[in-house]
């Protein structure tokens, strides 16, 4: 199995992506659309929802109801992702222990994470 996106630019510094019926611009200026690294960002938050879920069920935490995950990436002197920090609320209190044992899971099964250099692993508090 794969996953396949076409990526597709006739001009300028955006791009529009498709994947089966779905389609998306990204623009490396972010005058139309998210810029790449908001973009990279976006898509590392969206597969952590899910990964937090499953890591709350396996973890015994619960349902975590409202998920909101405010990611940052700061920026080094070119531009480029230095870290990635990841706020996430979620509507039940968790202890220390078992938002650790939520997290910890949670970084197993998310793929960008993955798939991401370790030093921009995001730090993540809940």
């Amino acid at each position: 199995m794969s996953k396949n996106v076409t990526t597709v630019s006739d001009e300028g510094y955006d791009s529009t992506n498709s994947t089966d019926d779905f389609e998306w611009t990204v623009d490396a200026t972010g005058e139309t659309g998210p810029d790449t690294l908001e973009a990279l960002l976006g898509a590392y938050a969206s597969c952590y929802v899910p990964a937090l879920r499953v890591a709350a069920e396996q973890r015994d935490a619960g349902d975590l109801g409202r998920i909101q995950i405010d990611a940052d990436g700061e920026l080094n002197d070119d531009d480029k992702l230095a870290s990635v920090l990841f706020d996430v609320g979620v509507d039940p209190e968790l202890d220390e222990e078992t938002a650790n044992a939520v997290i910890d899971r949670a970084n197993e099964l998310c793929k960008v994470h993955d798939a991401v250099k370790p030093q921009l692993h995001a730090d993540i508090s809940l």
